[in-house]
């Protein structure tokens, strides 16, 4: 068939790999000038079964009320006259069970398991550089309450298969001398040494040149306003390129726009519990090589991950509902310098930090969109939250094989299945 990807984001051109390996005519289109440059460009960069706690467990509503009215509130929530987002709060709170919750770490490890897998043999296969680091994710905690809160899930991804390993502050420091600044501070922490680090928009990017090599068809600076729909199926999506409009035509299409999946699916009756989570990163030169990490972190009370990209050290996190607004707040940005330095004061150039701020595709569950839409020839893989990185192989991998009418090798409640 040939194939359009809507989004040319790391879901989006994984999932065009994947299906031009399988024989399809694939075409990307997204508005931007390249490949990556949404929120793929400066994210977190872990690639983390681990991190498959969601967001929407017991303790969270608790928190939310607390961090209300701060600034720098690891999750903050700012109330809008928007039905979307409301609507998207309540169903948050129908996840925070423990069933929920429990059910929700089930379905993250299985995806995360199997697309960790799956990059690995695609780093194998295509050769790609992207600064991968494969010295796993130490995950630590400095408040007592927050480590207490953390054993069962982890027990729960163990029993799934995820070899996250609870250790002590001493084990910690060891794994990461980076730490050891902060050593009296943690009150212990959780080690997963297959997990994986690396700069997810030079993979999406030198994916993408490898697609274009493979026959791949990318259509940058074209927007996408609409779709063209008679009964069941889509005809064609209304695209706007260089001030032209026209109709792009193919035999499938593949909804991978991240947050903004949701507003352009309402337009055929489709409603995805899709809201944009707006997340902050800084990316900072190293100081002194001995005194910077290089073992991925996730420094779990303030929700922010670290990850080595070469020379240069990514700490990303928080998570704000404000909106489709990508306006950069200083306040946030600069919370995560201080905390970072905090950590390890000597690593980095701390004041030449740059900030950068994109919007994650949350769904309330932090589980994504994957399969079959209600229409006949349009397919979902969308809504992947903080975790687009870690799934996005696996996800592109199942969609390829529900496109070609097999059964996916991951236990996944895919969409439409």
């Amino acid at each position: 068939m040939h194939i359009a990807v809507l989004g040319a984001g790391v879901v989006g051109v994984t999932t065009a790999w994947y299906l031009q390996k399988q024989g399809h005519q694939v075409t990307v289109i997204d508005r931007q000038s390249n490949a990556g440059l949404e929120t793929s460009f400066a994210n977190g960069g872990q690639v983390s079964v681990s991190h498959a706690e969601p967001w929407a467990n017991p303790s969270a509503p608790l928190k939310v009320l607390k961090w209300l009215f701060r600034a720098d509130a690891p999750l903050l929530f700012r109330p809008r006259l928007d039905l979307a987002q409301w609507r998207w709060a309540l169903a948050f709170l129908r996840e925070c069970t423990p069933a929920r919750a429990a059910y929700n770490i089930r379905q993250m490890v299985n995806l995360g398991t199997y697309s960790r897998a799956q990059l690995q043999a695609l780093r194998q296969e295509a050769g790609i550089e992207y600064d991968a680091l494969s010295k796993g994710i130490l995950h630590f905690y400095t408040n007592p309450q927050e480590f207490d809160g953390a054993l069962k899930p982890t027990r729960i991804m163990q029993d799934l298969g995820c070899d996250r390993q609870i250790i002590d502050a001493d084990r910690a420091v060891e794994l990461e001398p980076a730490l050891k600044p902060i050593r009296d501070q943690i009150a212990g922490a959780t080690y997963t040494a297959q997990d994986e680090s690396g700069d997810a928009r030079k993979f999406t990017q030198n994916l993408a040149g490898k697609c274009a090599e493979a026959g791949v068809e990318f259509l940058y600076g074209t927007e996408i306003l609409d779709f063209e729909r008679a009964g069941d199926r889509l005809l064609g999506v209304q695209v706007l390129k260089d001030g032209v409009h026209d109709i792009f035509r193919a035999d499938a299409y593949v909804l991978s726009l991240g947050s903004f999946s949701a507003p352009l699916a309402r337009k055929i009756g489709l409603t995805l519990d899709i809201y944009p989570t707006k997340g902050y990163s800084i990316t900072v030169p190293v100081k002194n090589e001995d005194a910077a990490f290089k073992v991925s972190l996730t420094d779990d009370e303030y929700k922010l991950v670290y990850s080595r990209l070469g020379d240069r050290m990514r700490v990303a996190g928080t998570a704000e509902l404000s909106g489709y607004s990508r306006d950069l707040n200083y306040t946030r940005c600069r919370a995560i310098v201080r905390r970072t330095a905090e950590v390890m004061p000597e690593a980095g150039h701390w004041d030449q930090a740059q900030f950068w701020t994109g919007l994650r595709p949350a769904t309330p569950s932090n589980v994504p969109y994957i399969g079959k839409s209600h229409l006949a020839n349009l397919y979902l893989n969308t809504g992947h939250g903080t975790l687009g990185w870690t799934h996005s192989c696996g996800s592109a991998a199942a969609l390829a094989d529900i496109v070609a009418g097999r059964k996916p090798e991951v236990d996944f409640s895919f969409s439409g299945l």
